[in-house]
């Protein structure tokens, strides 16, 4: 839209060059009747200095101006204008109300500018701070953003502007998955396994990224890497459970059913078998009574932490309560119980969570261990820690599996496991005892010589 034509006869400038013009035409006229017509050259000389001399009058106040507002829009377009910064004084001309139209622009443009850099910082900051990792990329693969969970990651150090993404995370998949992005214009969203990341797991979350809003500007793209390897593990660990309980269930439902079905069909009036039979019932009913009474335990202790332990409890009573629960198997078993040196000190914890895990770790080493053999408790105090040590001179158990033996559900002789009437979560139960009475457990063992099994807890 082009500007109007037609003069503006209120314009300032425009009056000043009529008066300078007319002052001149006067002045010509008053020298044409003082000096007549034979002088022109003169007129017109005196004239053209007169015009001249007003000109330069009048110039010098439009280049100020000028020159004022040049220097406001250099500092505008470097710095931006400070509030409250003087160029001079204004005037109620055009060039005075476009000069004070530039300085109200300025404070505008200068909270934008402001606002921009905070808005930019903040972007940034939260960037820079995000648990996932964050990256951008030019249409040449090239790495144009890089937050530093990213280069954690990658293990390495954070990647400068212009890095072939290749040299950061050597992996083709996600160069793959960027390149399509770009290509087609459309977000994308990929399930990777990245070597270079440790093989951890990720879900990515890609999408177009332009960098302005020109025609010939080139587009890229930017990503965001979430790290699922800990979901998938648990999701792993659930399947497992869910495996291992419908395993650990079937076979006492499988006896129960099928004692029962005989029984229905004609083994009621066997003498002879009809009483092992309703005993072999009745020992896995029992065994499914004690399976899910552990998970009801287990799933218990890892809903969370719960309320605060503030109960003291003294670790002497509670192994000799321990010892009281476990002595009539021990003594069915011919197993003997033998008391090594006990400190009653104090913890802080449960003491019924604290006696549970006592006699799990005793019933266990009464279980396994061979007829006349032994189980021994005692206490050894270790600067801020009392450790408690269960062994016994049971079967041991192997290297391979020591590392596992507190895993629900794990066993190391399976069949035997069965026929002693474990469950298989036991030790599980222990640890989870332990870790929320902010103390240790741990197994030492040596195959057909016995194992040695220690709760660390912090002194009160």
């Amino acid at each position: 839209m082009g500007l109007p034509m037609r003069p503006n006869f209120r314009s300032a400038i425009l009056q000043r060059l009529f008066w300078t013009a007319f002052l001149a035409a006067i002045l010509i006229l008053i020298l044409e009747r003082i000096l007549g017509a034979s002088h022109t050259l003169v007129l017109a000389i005196v004239a053209f200095l007169f015009s001249f001399l007003l000109a330069l009058a009048f110039s010098r106040g439009v280049d100020h101006r000028i020159a004022r507002m040049r220097r406001f829009a250099e500092d505008l377009l470097e710095y931006g204008a400070e509030p409250g910064r003087s160029y001079g004084s204004y005037s109620t001309d055009e060039l005075g109300a476009l000069d004070h139209s530039l300085m109200r622009m300025a404070g505008q443009t200068r909270i934008l500018i402001e606002r921009g850099k905070v808005e930019a910082a903040r972007r940034e900051a939260i960037l820079a701070s995000m648990s996932e990792g964050v990256l951008a990329v030019d249409d040449q693969m090239r790495i144009t953003f890089c937050n530093q969970a990213l280069a954690n990651l990658a293990g390495t150090r954070m990647p400068v502007s212009g890095t072939p993404l290749i040299e950061l995370l050597r992996d083709n998949s996600l160069q793959e998955t960027l390149s399509e992005v770009i290509r087609t214009g459309e977000p994308a969203k990929r399930y990777l396994q990245i070597p270079a990341a440790n093989a951890h797991s990720f879900e990515v979350q890609a999408a177009p990224l332009v960098s302005g809003n020109q025609p010939g500007d080139k587009p890229g793209a930017i990503a965001i890497l979430h790290d699922i390897t800990d979901l998938e593990r648990l999701e792993n660990v659930r399947k497992d459970f869910v495996a291992n309980v419908s395993h650990e269930f079937r076979t006492p439902l499988a006896a129960i059913a099928g004692y029962a079905e005989t029984l229905l069909d004609g083994a009621l009036e066997d003498q002879d078998n009809k009483r092992r039979f309703v005993e072999i019932i009745r020992s896995n009913a029992t065994r499914l009574n004690s399976i899910a009474s552990d998970l009801l335990t287990l799933s218990e202790l890892q809903a969370g932490p719960g309320p605060q332990n503030t109960e003291q409890v003294a670790i002497g009573d509670a192994i000799e309560s321990a010892l009281t629960t476990i002595a009539a198997e021990a003594s069915l078993r011919k197993v003997v119980l033998e008391r090594g040196p006990i400190e009653n000190v104090m913890v802080v914890g449960s003491r019924y969570r604290l006696e549970q895990a006592l006699v799990n770790l005793l019933a266990n080493a009464v279980k396994f261990n061979r007829p006349e053999g032994k189980v021994r408790v005692e206490t050894k105090r270790t600067g801020t820690e009392i450790s408690i040590l269960v062994s016994d001179t049971g079967v041991g158990i192997p290297s391979q599996d020591l590392p596992r033996i507190f895993e629900r559900f794990y066993r190391v002789d399976k069949a035997r496991s069965r026929q002693v009437g474990g469950t298989g979560l036991g030790l599980s139960i222990v640890r989870h005892i332990v870790e929320r009475m902010n103390g240790r457990v741990s197994a030492t063992s040596q195959l057909g010589k016995g194992s040695i099994f220690t709760i660390a807890l912090p002194l009160l």
